[in-house]
Order: C-alpha cells, then sequence, then structure tokens
C-alpha cells in the first residue's frame, strides 16, 4: 500500500450520516499518493474541513476576496518545488489546509446526477493536487494534467471520470 499524507479531519457542519467522510478522505488521499508519488511523503500532513456553505463564504471573503460559497477551497502552505525536494525523514511538515462547503457540493453532486460521496471524493482529489502545486488556471496544459491526476485517483476508487469527456 502507498505510504499518504496524514489527515486531520474535522467535520463542522452537518453532512449526512453515511458515508464515513473521514473513511472517503483517507481513502481519496491513498489513491490520489498512488498517481501523485509527491504525495505519498510520510512527513506530509494536511488538514480537511467539512464545513457548510456559510463558513467557506467567510474564508473565500477574507482570504481570496470573493464574496461568495464555493465548493472547495485550498490553502498551500509548500511551494510546489519545496514539495518535491522534502526528503522522507524528518519531522511533520504541513501541506496545507482543505474546506470543502456542503451545500454547494450537494447542489453540483445533484446537477450533475452524482453520488454526494462521488464529487466530495473529488473535490478532496482536486483540493490535494492544488495543495501540491498543481494549477487548472495556469494554462490548458496544466489542467489537463490536473484532471488526468483526478481521473486516475477516482478510477482506483471506483468513481467514474468526473468529467466525463476523457
Amino acid at each position: 500500500m502507498t505510504q499518504t499524507l496524514l489527515l486531520d479531519i474535522a467535520i463542522e457542519a452537518d453532512w449526512p450520516a453515511a458515508p464515513d467522510w473521514e473513511d472517503l478522505a483517507h481513502r481519496a488521499a491513498a489513491a490520489l499518493a498512488t498517481v501523485a508519488p509527491e504525495l505519498a511523503n510520510p512527513r506530509l500532513t494536511a488538514s480537511l474541513l467539512f464545513a457548510d456553505d456559510a463558513e467557506v463564504h467567510v474564508l473565500n471573503r477574507e482570504w481570496r476576496g470573493k464574496d461568495k460559497p464555493t465548493n472547495v477551497l485550498s490553502f498551500p502552505m509548500l511551494e510546489r518545488d519545496d514539495l518535491l525536494d522534502l526528503p522522507p525523514a524528518g519531522p511533520p511538515e504541513l501541506l496545507g489546509d482543505i474546506a470543502l462547503a456542503l451545500e454547494t457540493c450537494a447542489r453540483e453532486a445533484a446537477e450533475k446526477g452524482l453520488p454526494l460521496d462521488h464529487h466530495a471524493a473529488h473535490l478532496i482529489v482536486h483540493g490535494l493536487l492544488h495543495l501540491a502545486g498543481h494549477d487548472h488556471e495556469i494554462s490548458a496544459d496544466d489542467a489537463r494534467i490536473m484532471e488526468q491526476l483526478e481521473i486516475k485517483a477516482l478510477a482506483l476508487m471506483g468513481i467514474a471520470d468526473p468529467y466525463g469527456d476523457h
């Protein structure tokens, strides 16, 4: 089994009782570490907050200057080059923080005809890739690389291509 980063998970909103959101997050991180080996470094930690739209709205306004909720926010703590150069031995290293917004995630899942847990797994993978320095807004090539990693990680979890066109 691939080593994966340690997730500090908090569920602060009324996410449905099932599935086990912590287990889903750990499985998403493990699948991603298989296709993005830089995330298999045993020193890495990240926090994941299962929040509601109101909390993500505040974070989005405060940190990104956008006065609205969004599905997922990522706050990287390491530059990509520092992540890639991080030796496996040493003290824990915070990769960053992620927050998911329940109502936005649930609405998007319903609009796409997806189970909420599949959409949440995609957003966790997406957020972790942002923490690892990937950014789909830089160029079409960067977006394609990020999407391919997402598709591969989700496939390992038995989740279909979220973009539906690959």
